[in-house]
């Protein structure tokens, strides 16, 4: 059985190790070029418009077009999906560190490319953009399952929810090291090439070198990659793989010996070529339905729902902060200007509430367990929602700015001290090794169509009902105050799906798979399943 061999019981009962951080600092740097690419985007999608999108005698800065907007902000993110689904896949067939390059050269090339978007038409820019962005966004969908399965797979059981935490709070990292980027490019060429607000010359606010702006943001995204790719490539094959999947127990042993620096040998019982497994049952079968249905309906359904409001929060934080005057007004600013200016309300929620989420989930994962910090983010996510909604008149008003900035930044705060952090924790631990990529990946791939469903449906929701208030090319809407009372009810309703996701903390993988477990009793155990195994209480 699973649970007696030997170098899976060393994994579980190793103390914290530099192997441990090493692992850490790869995998996460892995998430750091993740959200730098997913979420820099929205730093210069208002600088798109102006370069391209210029409307001789308008009013107003240009501005992408409806269907372009959708475009350039969501196709990146069926290329996550489409990764997602497609590595976790691979990452079970062929093991998880002959994948792992992959992802993160595919990323590189992506992110490079994405700045060199050629072409003088409009047109041609933006589809070589988008083109780039999808199959950049298809390698970063690949780190999705990979990095949560490797970090599971070589963690202890006592710390593993705060080492797997940690890789993906390297994502708050990214978000703010965005930011900040994009913060010091926009000063750097704001004092070097002057420029008059859009309103006191409607040519001249654009000046030609806020073309580079844009393309110098999205291609620095590559470099931290690219400092790990070596290290990712020196890693060796997960001991769970090797020996559940591979069937190498004493390859596995070897790995583990030579990474954890110990003797852990192994048993005369234990096979070294061949592992026998008595749960060999497929993904599409009445017996994985039966242990996992439940759990992969809980894991797909609350990170769904989670996606919709943090990518739409995420994404068009800017278009709220310019709805409640926390950002002038697009006329009274230069392109570049307004660059800094978006970047800075950004990088200041990041710096307040989304990084320091992240790591309250780290240090308080492994003492209070999966399920109480998700429902508890879930919870306090539909309180603030509707605390911003509700009076939303009040919060447009000036001098209430700061209220509102502050709720905001607390719904982001409990989406990473959350659901955030814990949809993608827990589905890297309650699967068979030999499923867990892929699950991990199907899990992810629910989660990124939420995301779309956040960034194309908030686009047009947050209009204005007012149509002649409305974007250039936009519908009305159901406004800013609506769209919000909607997202608060999407987090309502993953608040009540948490219930559906078992809790995880405690336990080594074997045992909360149920690898561990004879076929025999596997079969007698099936119908207790939904009893015991199923339920959300914390193990104790």
């Amino acid at each position: 059985m699973a649970g007696d061999m030997k170098v899976l019981n060393a994994l579980d009962s190793a103390k914290t190790q530099w192997y441990h951080f090493t692992a850490i600092i790869i995998a996460g740097m892995g998430f750091f070029t993740d959200a730098y690419d997913l979420f820099c985007i929205s730093l210069v999608t208002k600088l798109l418009g102006r370069i391209y999108y210029h409307v001789d005698g308008s009013s107003k800065p240009g501005s992408l077009p409806p269907n372009v907007s959708a475009a350039v902000n969501g196709v990146a993110f069926c290329g996550t999906l489409a990764g997602q689904l497609f590595f976790g896949w691979l990452g079970d067939k062929m093991g998880r560190k002959k994948v792992y390059g992959m992802t993160l050269m595919l990323m590189c090339i992506c992110s490079i490319a994405s700045g060199l978007s050629f072409g003088r038409e409009p047109k041609t820019v933006l589809t070589t953009l988008c083109f780039f962005r999808f199959w950049l966004g298809f390698g970063i969908g690949g780190d999705y399952p990979l990095s949560a399965t490797i970090m599971s797979e070589y963690a202890n059981k006592k710390t593993r929810g705060a080492f797997i935490a940690a890789v993906f709070a390297m994502q708050g990292f990214g978000i703010l090291g965005g930011g900040i980027f994009a913060i010091i490019v926009s000063a750097a060429f704001q004092a070097s090439f002057k420029a008059p607000a859009y309103e006191v010359d409607a040519v001249g606010s654009t000046v030609p070198q806020a073309d580079y702006v844009w393309r110098i943001i999205l291609m620095v995204g590559a470099i931290p990659a690219l400092l790990t790719y070596y290290w990712r490539m020196k890693m060796p094959e997960t001991a769970r793989y090797t020996a559940l999947v591979a069937k190498n127990v004493q390859q596995a042993t070897a790995d583990m010996e030579k990474v954890m620096q110990v003797e852990i040998g192994t048993e005369k019982k234990e096979p070294t070529s061949a592992v026998k497994s008595n749960n060999e049952f497929g993904l599409f079968t009445k017996q994985f339905l039966s242990r996992h249905g439940l759990h992969l309906l809980g894991t797909c359904s609350t990170w769904f729902l989670l996606d919709i409001a943090y990518y739409s929060q995420n994404l068009f934080q800017k278009d709220i902060f310019s709805a409640i005057g926390w950002i002038p007004a697009a006329k009274t600013m230069n392109a570049i200007e307004e660059v800094y200016k978006i970047a800075r309300a950004q990088t200041l929620i990041a710096l307040c509430s989304t990084v320091p989420g992240y790591w309250f989930t780290v240090f308080l994962i492994d003492r209070i367990g999966r399920f109480i910090i998700q429902l508890l983010g879930f919870s306090m996510m539909t309180v603030f929602m509707f605390a911003l909604a509700i009076p939303y008149d009040h919060w447009t008003h000036p001098g209430n700015h700061i209220g509102f900035v502050v709720l905001y930044s607390l719904t982001f705060f409990f989406a990473n001290f959350g659901p955030n952090a814990t949809t993608f924790i827990v589905p890297a631990e309650i699967f068979p090794a030999r499923l867990r990529s892929t699950c991990h990946g199907i899990s992810a791939a629910s989660g990124k169509l939420g995301a779309m469903v956040g960034a194309f449906g908030f686009l047009y929701l947050a209009q204005p009902q007012d149509k002649t208030k409305a974007d250039a090319g936009y519908p009305a809407g159901i406004g800013v105050r609506n769209s919000l009372l909607v997202l608060a009810v999407v987090n309502l309703l993953g608040t009540l799906c948490t219930f559906l996701v078992p809790e995880s903390k405690g336990k080594s993988l074997e045992e909360i798979s149920r690898e561990n477990e004879d076929s025999d009793e596997a079969g007698a155990q099936v119908d207790i399943s939904h009893s015991s195994d199923s339920r959300t209480l914390p193990v104790k």
